[in-house]
């Protein structure tokens, strides 16, 4: 043991030295690498790395240090859509060249902004040309708003369409562990934990899944086609006969592409820079071979550079509160939904005399009911105090995503964001026969019918089934009954919309449930003029966040024993996860709901797992 314990002692004093040379390194170079310098006819290569997130979920620090060993880490969609915005108007970029085969876009809505961005860009004059070297489909539609495309020719888009497909694993968990799952819900289309109970998803999945996936598709159709200048008719049987048409080509990918006019050349990339290097300023020192400054460069430099459209004035400022990810419980670090840390950063903002109006980003599939209301009972204080509230939606505001955004003035979406899902549901396991199976068997007295009533250890007998299904439809009264008097409309009405159905955002801007199409910036400006702060320029803005210390959420985020949600058993936990892998966020979610609420037997969850 001691031994044990004299290795572990050695290891983290061991990590600790490592981690402080890493940061003197990382001081020494970034004091070394001086003022990022830009030049007149510099080409702006737009070539942004990691995953897109409206928030950091960790310490830009410590994103800094995991990516000198290749981790790209996160991207804050707000400082690409800067960096676009910046080049738009900067008289130093002389063109843009796309290299987006690196980033990692979360969602349709995010994408769709950024390809608007880029045509921005195009329609103020600046040429604006792609290299890629195959990419997913949702980089294509980045790459398609080029006037552009160059492919490398051992490779090739692959435009398949929108699919939802997820594992059912109710033979494994009641045939094969013996682990019975009862499901309550209310809403014949809140299909999230059908997995839990079926082999294969209900009509009923299917048919609303499918409406909204080819909304958001014929959208992607349209675009591409637009941007492309190819007919539509043309384009769809191009990605839908793609199997026996790359057949045809002997697999070749590149060709294929060529040849439907998905790209416009195929080329290496060194054949690409030295086009690129043939119009521009040529410099036989930067790798490209031509005068030119990286996506990282220049984001420095857009957010040292003061922006000649930002307002100086402090006391007339739009607060900017983030909600992504999943609602549960409690405090949560930043990037992350906690009913009481979200609830705290919108209550700053009612309390902060400055702040005027403020905009609700949010970009969640939903969670649990009682954190979902704490936040949104902080949207309706902030009404009632006379400060305006509007709710940008991004890739997803679902079931409780679209809880905690019911309440403001004016809510905006993409049309191809994913909302909806107004439903509630609740899961309890047994795991009598499973325990049978290791002959542990369960038994007591208690004082009263209901002690141990919800124990997972023992069979759910009908009254206490009776009490969940009455407190899951309690939930979706209220669910639906607020956002009536919401949204100004009947109960009646609202159910026959909600149901627990997913819609893509233009479908629920038709049935009353989003007011308007819009980014970010839009929702800014409509919250600016509700409290009559005038027009873009004569107000600032204040993204309102948890601040916290470089490094704190390390410790957090390092790998601790935890208990299933369904099960109580690590073993049982890992067999789900190898048979299951796409399952794994799902049992996230859920541990952190069962951890959260301990000791309260019966949890509302409002949450939809309805990412394409």
């Amino acid at each position: 043991m001691w031994r044990g314990l004299n290795a572990i002692r050695r290891l983290v004093f061991g990590l600790i030295a490592l981690f402080l040379l890493l940061l003197f390194l990382m001081i020494v170079f970034s004091l070394s690498g001086g003022e990022v310098r830009l030049q007149d006819r510099t080409t702006l290569v737009f070539n942004p790395q990691g995953k897109v997130v409206e928030q950091f979920t960790q310490d830009p620090a410590l994103a800094s240090i995991m990516s000198l060993g290749g981790d790209e880490g996160e991207i804050r969609l707000r400082d690409v859509l800067q960096v676009l915005q910046k080049a738009k108007t900067d008289s130093r970029i002389e063109r843009v060249v796309l290299d987006v085969d690196r980033l990692e876009l979360a969602g349709w809505a995010s994408t769709r902004e950024v390809a608007a961005a880029i045509r921005e860009l195009r329609a103020a004059g600046k040429p604006v040309v792609a290299f890629t070297e195959g990419g997913d489909q949702q980089q294509y539609l980045l790459n398609a708003t080029a006037e552009r495309i160059a492919l490398d020719p051992m490779n090739g888009p692959m435009l398949e369409g929108i699919g939802r497909y997820r594992q059912y694993y109710r033979e494994l968990l009641q045939d094969k562990l013996g682990i019975d799952m009862q499901l309550f819900k209310v809403g014949t289309f809140k299909s999230a934990a059908e997995p839990y109970v079926l082999d294969e998803s209900s009509a009923a999945a299917e048919q609303a899944d499918l409406f909204w996936m080819n909304d958001i598709w014929s959208r992607y159709l349209t675009e591409v086609a637009r941007d492309r200048k190819i007919p539509e008719t043309q384009l769809r049987d191009s990605i839908n006969n793609a199997r026996e048409g790359i057949v045809a080509a002997q697999g070749d990918l590149a060709r294929y592409a060529l040849t439907n006019r998905w790209v416009d050349a195929l080329q290496t990339r060194e054949e690409f820079n030295a086009s690129i290097a043939a119009k521009a300023i040529r410099d036989e020192d930067n790798t490209v071979g031509y005068r030119a400054i990286g996506y990282d460069d220049y984001l420095q430099l857009a957010q040292i550079e003061p922006d000649p459209d930002a307002s100086l004035l402090s006391e007339k400022r739009v607060g900017i509160v983030v909600a992504e990810g999943d609602i549960v419980a409690g405090e949560q670090p930043p990037g992350a939904i906690g009913g009481e840390s979200t609830a705290a950063l919108l209550r700053d903002a009612r309390k902060d005399e400055t702040i005027k109006a403020v905009v609700l980003r949010v970009s969640s599939p939903g969670g649990e009911v009682f954190p979902s209301e704490q936040i949104r009972r902080e949207v309706a204080a902030l009404r009632a105090a006379g400060k305006p509230v509007v709710v940008s939606m991004g890739d997803v505001a679902a079931s409780g995503g679209y809880w905690i955004s019911m309440n403001a003035n004016r809510i905006y979406a993409d049309p191809s964001t994913i909302t909806g899902s107004i439903g509630i549901y609740g899961v309890i396991p047994n795991v009598t026969r499973a325990l049978a199976k290791i002959g542990v068997h369960t038994d007591g007295v208690g004082t009263t019918p209901v002690a141990g009533a919800f124990d997972p250890s023992r069979p759910l007998d009908a009254a206490s089934g009776a009490v969940i299904q009455s407190v899951i439809e309690k939930g979706y009264r209220d669910f639906t009954g607020r956002v009536a008097k919401a949204r100004g409309q009947t109960p009646a009405a609202i159910d026959a919309v909600a149901q627990g159905r997913v819609w893509s955002g233009a479908q629920a801007k038709e049935r009353g449930l989003v007011d308007a199409f819009g980014n970010l910036r839009d929702a800014v400006d409509h919250a600016a003029a509700l409290a009559k702060l005038g027009k873009r320029g004569q107000y600032s803005t204040l993204w309102i966040e948890e601040r916290r210390e470089p490094f704190s959420g390390l410790l957090s985020r390092l790998p601790h024993g935890v208990r299933l949600a369904l099960t109580g058993n690590d073993w049982a936990r890992d067999l789900l996860r190898l048979a299951a892998p796409q399952a794994e966020a799902d049992l996230r979610f859920l541990q952190r709901v069962s951890t959260n609420n301990r000791g309260r037997p019966v949890t509302g969850v409002a949450h939809c797992f309805c990412s394409p």
